[in-house]
């Protein structure tokens, strides 16, 4: 039986969006309930934030861990997270490789960073600097200012790659340029006590 989930989950989406997160809740629950990855991704990061519900990592857990089986990205990516970080489960740096590798391969760069952070610190394999540099370039070219931070450091340092100053500044520049950006967004969310943020 196939089961057409498209407009119930885009109104669980957008009650989620809108700070609605009971309307959410009450959404994304049966659908999660029936299968739907995206709802069980959604319910997820709904249960790790405390956004509607309490904040439960272990039920966080659950649904990332049913959404990521069925390869949706973004939970395989967070399950990797609650494994790297020790978050609803006992903190497994290979579990968390695995996870992020399924994510990373499939272009999430979060994941791409994270799994460099795995190389460059040999957290759950062995230490690679090369690999490192590969997963933090993926990450850096998608625009992701951990990764652009990180892989400035590896540059300046000349560990995976060539020393090379120039690409050191060009990594480090782009990730300031977003994090200024964020603050910049940030002060003005608070000017306007979070109204429209």
């Amino acid at each position: 039986m196939q089961v057409s989930w498209g407009a119930d989950l885009k109104k669980g989406v957008a009650a989620y969006d809108a700070g609605d997160y009971a309307a959410a809740l009450r959404e994304l629950t049966p659908l999660a309930e029936q299968g739907d990855p995206a709802a069980q991704s959604n319910l997820g990061m709904m249960y790790h934030t405390g956004q509607g519900v309490p904040r439960n990592d272990k039920i966080s857990v659950k649904w990332y861990t049913l959404a990521a089986e069925q390869g949706n990205v973004d939970a395989q990516s967070r399950l990797g997270v609650m494994y790297h970080t020790g978050q609803g489960v006992p903190r497994d740096y290979k579990v968390a490789l695995q996870w992020y590798t399924l994510a990373a391969e499939q272009g999430n760069a979060i994941a791409q960073s994270n799994l460099g952070l795995l190389y460059a610190e040999g957290l759950g394999v062995p230490q690679d600097d090369k690999a490192a540099v590969k997963w933090y370039t993926l990450a850096a070219e998608q625009g992701f200012a951990g990764a652009q931070s990180n892989l400035s450091l590896m540059y300046n340092t000349g560990r995976g790659v060539a020393q090379d100053d120039k690409a050191a500044v060009k990594w480090y520049t782009l990730a300031a340029k977003q994090i200024s950006e964020a603050q910049r967004r940030a002060r003005e969310c608070v000017k306007k006590l979070f109204k429209g943020c």
